[in-house]
């Protein structure tokens, strides 16, 4: 959705927005009347009151009986914050790696005394906006965030002003929108990605696919990672060896290229998945071409999820912090909150290898 698409008077909100958090209407300053509101931006004076009345409400402006609407201070918003409670808004909630990442968050924010709330964003753009506003309206003193499609850039850069502009902290996981200098805590996808094609590659493989999800930042990372190491070891890339896909066709697009690719003379020994989710996805279309894992092809996951050990081959795959990066985010956010001032440095793991039923040596006769 546009601006334009917008109701009048959230055009005008979000106009006067940016007027805030560029600095161009500084603190304690009037601003110009209803009736000049109008008449700049062809609207009605009941639309421009309904607009400045609800911006007075979430704390951006202050009204003088006989003076006028002034802009209040970052300082003057903050005071009326709730302290009670952080907001934490993931691109899913109830499935895969997320439940331990909360788990991990909620545990060192209750031992603090604090409240979380939680929202889901499906991994859609416009419900991430929904979630930040929600988590505004209800006050909450610091923010963690995993950004929604993180590949494809940041429209709701207002809505993150927005708490800078309120002192609000916000910690950012698994990726970040490169436009904010929020701290970040992340997986060193890159670095997993080489390391699951070189474990391939050791093993003798040389006709290795790779499938990638790549509308969030973790996707194109990995994949980056395993186009290094076919490059670093000398190994040709397959005609059509990389599949990419969104989020919206991830349950069709890498099975149907995988059951091309595996009907082609010279298929893929091995394939390289963007995580264990993929992986498991994509069993049914290894069956179905008559081909067993390990024996026929060699597969490899990513986040070392419950899935990993509970598919019906246990998976090799690289490691994710998940509970220690919720405990870890949770700990950050609570010392902005406590101080503001404070350095918060980004925090980067480091994937490790776990090998498991899924992967073997090539023989000769899969080589052939």
């Amino acid at each position: 959705m546009t601006r334009g698409d917008l109701p009048k008077y959230l055009q005008l909100k979000q106009e006067i927005l940016s007027w805030l958090h560029s600095g161009e209407w500084k603190p304690h300053e009037l601003l110009p009347s209803e009736n000049e509101l109008a008449a700049r931006f062809g609207m009605s004076r009941q639309t421009v009151r309904q607009t400045l009345n609800e911006l007075e409400q979430e704390g951006y402006l202050y009204r003088q009986r006989g003076k006028g609407t002034f802009v209040a201070p970052p300082d003057f918003i903050k005071a009326g914050a709730a302290q009670a409670a952080v907001g934490m808004v993931t691109t899913y909630i109830s499935d895969y790696i997320f439940p331990h990442i909360v788990r991990g968050a909620e545990a060192v924010l209750r031992a603090h005394g604090m409240g979380l709330y939680l929202s889901s964003t499906d991994n859609d753009k416009q419900r991430e906006q929904g979630s930040l506003q929600m988590m505004m309206d209800r006050g909450v003193g610091g923010l963690i965030v995993e950004p929604t499609k993180s590949a494809e850039g940041n429209p709701n850069l207002e809505q993150f002003l927005a708490f800078r502009y309120r002192g609000i902290p916000v910690v950012m996981i698994n990726a970040r929108y490169p436009e904010l200098d929020c701290p970040c805590l992340v997986l060193d996808d890159e670095a997993g990605g080489f390391a699951a094609t070189e474990h391939l590659i050791k093993l003798g493989h040389r006709r290795i696919a790779g499938f990638f999800k790549t509308d969030d930042l973790q996707g194109t990372r990995r994949m980056k990672g395993f186009l290094r190491a076919m490059k670093h070891y000398g190994v040709p890339m397959l005609p059509d060896g990389v599949v990419t896909y969104a989020s919206e066709n991830k349950w069709s697009r890498p099975a149907e290229a995988a059951a091309g690719l595996l009907r082609r003379n010279g298929r893929p020994t091995a394939f390289v998945c963007y995580n264990d989710e993929l992986a498991v996805a994509l069993l049914p279309a290894i069956r179905a071409a008559g081909l067993a894992v390990p024996d026929d092809l060699s597969i490899v996951g990513f986040d070392d999820s419950t899935l990993a050990q509970a598919a019906e081959v246990k998976l090799t795959t690289l490691t994710h912090p998940k509970t220690a990066m919720g405990e870890r985010a949770a700990e950050m956010l609570l010392r902005l909150m406590a101080d503001p001032s404070a350095e918060a440095e980004d925090v980067t793991y480091a994937p490790e290898l776990v090998v498991r039923d899924s992967t073997r040596a090539i023989g000769e006769e899969t080589a052939v």
